[in-house]
């Protein structure tokens, strides 16, 4: 017998904060993937989406839910997304997928950010998985000798392929992958690397942190 999948399990019940004639924002990533096939069993009891990534666009088309531009849709009661790591207190690494910017947007709109991982991405302090930090092109090298600077932290070009193409987001821009970080203050240093010159976003969820964890099949946790 086929064990149960974690990630199917924690996007399967958050589709219990799911409200009937709502607009649903949506992230990006595998876990976040099962919400949406969840989110096309119920197409008829909501109003549409708001999605955090041409990926994510494409699946809800794909199930006939409609897209919408979070312009028109003002504030949202909802938004669903995994991350790559989570603290005790709801603090996120988000950006594995290089959508981070557009998903703090998205989380920055919403009244209730419910979080969907599975339990491997429970952590006692961040930084394990490398941090994210989406940057304008060309100040790839400035901002990664400020952050190598003030955090002692290594960063890394993300590039993919043999010939090691760069990883270029939705909104055309790069990611720096910073390894080796301890943080034991998200908060602060989010609000530190945004204010490098040249950096459209970090990957940390601090500020904005997530107000509901599903972690697999365990009972939701609220911050």
């Amino acid at each position: 017998m086929t064990a149960p999948n974690p990630k199917q399990q924690a996007a399967e019940r958050a589709l219990a904060f799911v409200e009937d004639g709502t607009v649903v924002g949506v992230g990006t990533g595998s876990t976040v993937a099962y919400f949406i096939e969840g989110l096309g069993r119920m197409r008829d009891r909501i109003a549409g989406a708001v999605s955090s990534s041409e990926q994510s666009s494409r699946q809800l088309k794909a199930l006939g839910i409609d897209v919408l531009d979070l312009n028109s849709t003002g504030p949202l009661g909802l938004y669903v997304d995994g991350a790559d790591e989570c603290d005790p207190r709801g603090h996120l690494i988000k950006g594995g997928g290089a959508a981070l910017t557009r998903e703090k947007i998205i989380a920055e709109a919403s009244e209730l950010f419910v979080c969907i991982v599975d339990a491997s991405k429970k952590v006692p302090v961040l930084g394990r998985f490398p941090l994210p930090v989406e940057v304008i092109p060309m100040a790839r090298s400035l901002v990664a000798r400020e952050i190598l600077a003030m955090t002692g932290g290594r960063p890394v070009w993300r590039t993919t392929g043999e010939d090691a193409t760069p990883v270029v987001t939705d909104n055309g821009n790069w990611i720096l992958d910073i390894h080796g970080l301890a943080i034991t203050d998200p908060v602060n240093l989010e609000q530190v690397i945004n204010q490098i010159a040249g950096v459209v976003c970090v990957g940390l969820f601090a500020r904005r942190k997530a107000d509901v964890l599903i972690a697999g099949n365990a009972d939701p946790v609220r911050f």
